[in-house]
């Protein structure tokens, strides 16, 4: 993805310290403060320009969400569609590498991760960069709670397949797999701006939830 620069993007995002937290490593283990209750805690890894995060949010007040997302360019067009949607009180957004969650979470704060159209790293060498490879996985499964979810979408098959395998590999239970989401879509399932511009040219979109296995 290339991405546009936008010089303004690094002064409108501190100007929003309420959305964008600026120093997540002080909510580590106590994020309930962060959003004032003890609701689950769902994190989007890689959250774009945020529509999947801000619609699940309005959608379900009940649950606190954060979008991650590394780039000025991309997670300020996030913060816009944030400020748009009337700042739902329970989504909050943070500017920090998806490598780098056991700085900000530990273990329990998270109750679902979603992964939505990562980049697929298609090359063989690039398959630890990939979200859904074994390294990712031990990194969810230490800030998840006991039998924590992955939710995850992708256009890409070959990321697809190889999710399947990594996460079978890893002992997670695969709930629920799809291979054409869009043929018989769920009523709740809200779309990211990528699948909105998939599925209008007709190609499948790939859908899975798998859950960690409690070794207890």
């Amino acid at each position: 993805m290339r991405l546009r620069n936008k010089p303004w993007a690094e002064e409108f995002i501190n100007s929003h310290p309420e959305i964008i937290i600026p120093t997540p490593e002080n909510y580590k283990g106590k994020w309930n403060e962060a959003f004032g209750n003890n609701n689950p805690l769902h994190i989007e890894v890689g959250t774009g320009k945020g529509q999947f995060v801000t619609g699940m949010a309005q959608a379900n007040p009940e649950i606190n969400y954060i979008g991650i997302e590394l780039y000025d360019s991309v997670i300020v067009s996030a913060l816009e569609k944030v400020i748009a949607a009337n700042t739902p009180p329970n989504l909050r957004l943070l500017k920090v590498n998806g490598a780098d969650l056991a700085k900000y979470f530990t273990k329990n704060d998270v109750s679902r991760v979603y992964l939505n159209f990562s980049d697929p790293w298609p090359k063989t060498r690039h398959a630890k960069r990939r979200l859904t490879h074994e390294g990712f996985l031990k990194l969810y499964e230490s800030i998840l709670i006991d039998n924590g979810e992955i939710h995850f979408k992708t256009d890409n098959r070959g990321l697809f397949e190889f999710s399947l395998i990594s996460m079978s590999e890893y002992g997670m239970l695969l709930k629920f797999v799809s291979l054409n989401l869009h043929a018989d879509e769920p009523k709740d399932n809200i779309m990211t701006e990528y699948e909105e511009k998939f599925s209008a040219k007709g190609q499948p979109i790939y859908r899975l939830e798998s859950q960690f296995i409690s070794k207890a």
